[in-house]
């Protein structure tokens, strides 16, 4: 079998991922033009390039590498089931004692009535099996017309066509026909831009009134659920106004439709709670949860759902699910993360050691020129990039303050992403104060960096 090394020059490792590697979200022409950056190794909060750089993981992966790289704990867990037993499927009336053990412990940690587990090999796939799980329990009740779901403009749920037409990216509708039938999009609560005069506890439940306001175009009799995140990942973390999910909630109950919590990104610890739910008093229906359910180390995702959902579901075969439905290594993977955030406190770790010390760095940049808003929960912070801090003005030439800034990060050696014109971070809940400093110096030079490129090239101009 033909390997290849971490020794390999970068220049020939380059070459053959643009050869023969098709990138997610990216221009593959442009991308073989710069060549991707090599990344090699990892441990704790640090990764290491092909060239021997030591970056600063602001971004835990795609926000998932919770518990930190390197653990060995999980990759001798992964060992000893695959020698066990590395594969066996959950249809056809057979289980098997990971997907067991796992569910159960979803089950305790999930808050409230939370207790039944469908699991998936990533959110996307539970999102769409969150489509027709709803669809389904509202034909079982005898409200077939009960179809539609109402998401929100800029989240992000997903990429396959289902989970994609929930989420309300433009770019992503733009190809390949989505959204499908049936789902539809009400505003997001981002203040910094869409705010304008209002206050944001008056902005916040303005917008959730968005949600009454389709319920009532659309007829609640045809409506079955609406989903969203805590708050708001791949959109740039926007951080709602603490008068949104009180009202979303009153508007879900008035109305008798189910509530889909999107905890892809917000749950197992980021806001400082187990779940993003607890940490806004949120009574999901169904959460979604994947990502730092395994810490990034295996491939696995789920729908956890309440009892009341799950006794319908129950009563009728359920036409749905995925060869690696709760996949013994990813579930035995998943468990052993679960033990390891448990028994170190991490989530405790978050709220009373990490996220006090970033909120000082944090907060701070809101007196940098290239700043206008900054946003904390837990370890999940941004920045809104604008020319004019008075104003909340957006940017003449939309998303070029956010790439140069990222830029900037990337040749500092630090993983920052932007969203358009808001910086985001995600790093993994372990980092420690001392590393916290280190991202943040790191960071503020990359603002310096970026402000002084753009100043000095015209491009501070408000829309």
């Amino acid at each position: 079998m033909q390997q290849i090394t971490n020794h390999m020059p970068t220049a020939e490792l380059q070459a053959l991922d643009a050869a023969h590697h098709m990138h997610p979200f990216t221009a593959g022409h442009g991308l073989a033009r710069k060549g991707a950056r090599i990344i090699t190794r990892a441990d704790g909060v640090w990764l290491t390039d092909s060239e021997g750089a030591r970056i600063i993981d602001g971004m835990a992966g795609l926000w998932c590498v919770n518990i930190g790289y390197g653990r060995r704990e999980l990759a001798e867990v992964a060992a000893r089931q695959m020698t066990e037993l590395p594969y066996y499927n959950t249809f056809f009336q057979t289980s098997h004692v990971p997907a067991i053990a796992l569910a159960a412990r979803l089950a305790e940690l999930a808050p409230g009535d939370l207790n039944h587990v469908f699991f998936a090999g990533s959110g996307s796939e539970a999102n769409d099996t969150n489509i027709r799980l709803v669809r389904h329990y509202w034909a079982r009740k005898g409200k077939p017309e009960k179809t539609v779901i109402i998401s929100r403009r800029n989240a992000y749920h997903g990429s396959s066509v289902g989970s994609g037409s929930l989420g309300g990216m433009a770019a992503m509708h733009a190809q390949g026909g989505l959204p499908i039938p049936d789902v539809v999009h009400i505003d997001q609560p981002n203040w910094f831009l869409e705010g304008g005069d209002m206050s944001p506890e008056d902005f916040g439940i303005a917008r959730a009134r968005q949600l009454e306001a389709k319920i009532a175009e659309l007829g609640a009799h045809r409506v079955a659920a609406f989903i969203a995140e805590p708050i708001q990942g791949a959109g740039g973390v926007i951080v709602p106004p603490d008068s949104y999910w009180p009202e979303i909630q009153r508007i879900c109950d008035a109305h008798d439709i189910l509530l889909i919590a999107d905890e892809v990104i917000t749950g197992f610890g980021r806001t400082g709670n187990w779940f993003g739910c607890q940490t806004y008093g949120i009574r999901p229906h169904v959460m979604t949860v994947a990502k730092g359910l395994s810490s990034g180390y295996a491939p696995i995702g789920a729908s956890i759902i309440c009892d009341a959902v799950a006794d319908v579901i129950a009563g009728d075969e359920f036409n749905h699910g995925y060869t690696y439905s709760g996949h013994p290594v990813c579930a035995a993977v998943a468990l052993e993360n679960l033990r390891l955030l448990e028994e170190e406190r991490v989530v405790e770790h978050v709220r009373d050691v990490a996220h006090p010390h970033l909120a000082k760095r944090w907060h701070a940049l809101a007196d940098h020129p290239l700043v206008g808003e900054t946003k904390l929960v837990g370890l999940m912070g941004s920045l809104a990039l604008t020319p004019d801090k008075a104003a909340r003005a957006a940017f003449a030439e939309p998303g070029a303050a956010g790439f140069i800034t990222r830029e900037r990060c990337f040749a500092n050696n630090v993983i920052m992403r932007h969203v358009y014109d808001r910086m985001v971070i995600a790093p993994p809940l372990v980092i420690t104060p001392e590393e916290i400093d280190i991202l943040m110096d790191r960071v503020t030079t990359a603002l310096d960096e970026a402000h002084a490129k753009m100043r000095a090239e015209g491009m501070l101009k408000a829309a």
